[in-house]
């Protein structure tokens, strides 16, 4: 029997990919004085938050992968321009998928260990911490989702059973 989880990431992946592109369909509506004005977030805007998700999908990428990266910079603005930006989430989106789809019932049972942001050295389960890389990606796009609601751009539809809907 299959380790359901393989599955269940396997769905998710595909729904990051989904949501992405609607996400950045509104998001490319809007415009670069709107995508990079300063709003009550986290990450200062939404052009901010957009390079968030991608700065923390390359750290856990990099950690599943058997490399080293520190959580530092986690406000790093990888890609000034919203084009470049856009064209290297569909790469890294890419990866994604093809790392779920690559994923196997071993490599969820063994453990990460990594530094964080605060210089902690920690050691976690592989099936959390890919649990948790999908959770991340959806709670930044939902703040994403509302600093578009405070625009004249409708924010997408990001529901999962919608945005999986065939």
């Amino acid at each position: 029997m299959t380790h359901p989880l393989l599955g269940h990431f396997r769905m998710l992946a595909r729904y990051n990919r989904l949501a992405n592109e609607r996400l950045y369909d509104a998001c490319a509506a809007l415009g670069d004085d709107g995508r990079r004005q300063i709003r009550p977030a986290f990450f200062r805007s939404i052009h901010g938050t957009l390079n968030h998700i991608l700065v923390g999908d390359r750290i856990w990428l990099t950690r599943f992968q058997g490399g080293i990266a520190p959580s530092t910079g986690l406000d790093a603005i990888l890609y000034e321009d919203f084009a470049e930006l856009r064209a290297a989430r569909v790469v890294d989106d890419a990866r994604i998928e093809a790392f779920a789809e690559g994923l196997s019932e071993a490599a969820l049972g063994g453990t990460i260990r990594y530094r964080n942001n605060e210089g902690c050295d920690l050691a976690d389960p592989v099936d959390l911490l890919i649990a948790h890389f999908f959770n991340h990606q959806t709670h930044h796009r939902g703040q994403v989702h509302d600093q578009l609601s405070q625009t004249a751009i409708a924010p997408p539809v990001l529901d999962l059973h919608r945005v999986l809907r065939p």
